[in-house]
């Protein structure tokens, strides 16, 4: 497995579902929900989105990363030849094309703009309302959606704005992407407790042997069936809302470990051999088993 990092974007053509907008709003109260709570769900958010979750217009730099073709194209409309643009040799009269489940239909982008031809004086107005046809006014219900979902938990309709301009696009990302780091066995150590077992222990002393030599993804799982933590906060083990725990169970050394996740809790036998601990511990990191009780 590679670690991935998700975008939050959004299409026009959601509204093929016809429960699409109740999804967005849905989606505005758990990004919500992870912010107050300070969990990291491995997201990050389009520039697009989070300016006009900010209630910020959208420039043409904003929309060259998300849609490179249409960026190149406006940056030829706004440079070239006045009198090669005035000669109408473009044929471009102030419309989009969308293509609406195959079928393709005029969107005017201002009143009358069928017939306003595009010239070398309002070649900025075109591209300006282009820009704002193809990334405001076409998503505009479901970010009007998402915003009411996130206000119902965060903030009333009114401060919804206000919140979002007061952060930068890095500090979202940073409290809902978390960290892209190897996960330090060094800061798990640190912030591990024990019950029923000391840390002078031989089957402790077998465990953080066995996890210090796992790949990193392997580690991830292991952490996932530990604590259903996928992603660590930024500042690591200390950002997270509890300390672990690895507890003593009562059971035979062929049982696997198990796991109380809501109380960052691991619990195994006291193996009598590291080679029978480390056959354990491979068992339940397997991707299959390690996350088969949430999606990896």
């Amino acid at each position: 497995m590679h670690s991935q990092v998700y975008y939050v974007f959004l299409f026009a053509a959601s509204k093929v579902d016809p429960l699409h907008l109740k999804y967005f709003s849905f989606a505005g109260r758990v990004i919500a929900l992870a912010l107050m709570h300070k969990v990291q769900v491995g997201i990050v958010f389009d520039r697009l989105f989070f300016k006009q979750l900010a209630g910020k217009s959208v420039t043409l730099e904003d929309i060259q990363a998300a849609d490179p073709y249409l960026y190149s194209s406006c940056k030829q409309i706004l440079e070239m030849d006045a009198d090669f643009i005035d000669s109408d040799a473009l044929g471009l009269t102030f419309v989009r094309e969308v293509d609406e489940l195959g079928h393709r239909k005029v969107v005017e982008l201002c009143s009358g703009g069928k017939n306003l031809v595009v010239n070398s004086k309002n070649r900025e107005k075109y591209v300006s309302l282009l820009i704002q046809n193809y990334f405001e006014t076409s998503i505009s219900e479901q970010v009007s959606h998402f915003a009411k979902g996130f206000g119902d938990i965060l903030s009333n309709s009114r401060q919804q704005p206000f919140f979002f301009k007061s952060l930068e696009l890095e500090d979202l990302d940073w409290m809902l992407h978390g960290s892209e780091s190897t996960i330090s066995v060094e800061d798990w150590k640190a912030h591990t407790e024990y019950n029923g077992y000391k840390e002078t222990d031989c089957q402790i002393s077998w465990f953080w042997e066995i996890v210090g030599r796992m790949p990193a993804e392997q580690r991830k799982i292991l952490l996932f069936f530990w604590t259903s933590v996928k992603y660590l906060p930024v500042e690591g083990f200390r950002g997270l809302a509890s300390r672990l725990y690895i507890y003593r169970s009562m059971e035979t050394e062929d049982h696997l470990p198990s796991s109380h996740t809501c109380f960052y809790r691991l619990c195994f036998p006291p193996y009598s051999s590291k080679a029978v601990m480390q056959d354990r511990l491979r068992t339940i990191t397997q991707g299959h088993i390690g996350c088969s009780f949430g999606t990896w």
